[in-house]
């Protein structure tokens, strides 16, 4: 799952060293653009649904934040 969200961030994203950021969104590495996308990415990738309760800057900040979101949002 982990390499599979990887390549979908360096698509939308290609300059930001995604392994080590914690920050993402607090950062502003990620804009609202990039949500939008990465969000529908997510969804059809990983069969979940990304409710907006769930779009908060906590679940988007890192690579380990998201693969939480998924692994959580996948478990529902």
């Amino acid at each position: 799952m982990r390499d599979t969200l990887l390549e979908i961030l360096e698509e939308i994203a290609p300059d930001v060293d995604f392994e080590n950021e914690t920050a993402l969104i607090d950062d502003g590495l990620l804009e609202s653009f990039d949500i939008v996308n990465l969000v529908s990415e997510l969804s059809d990738e990983f069969d979940i649904e990304i409710r907006p309760k769930d779009l908060v800057a906590e679940n988007f900040n890192s690579v380990d934040a998201m693969v939480k979101m998924i692994t959580r949002l996948q478990e529902d």
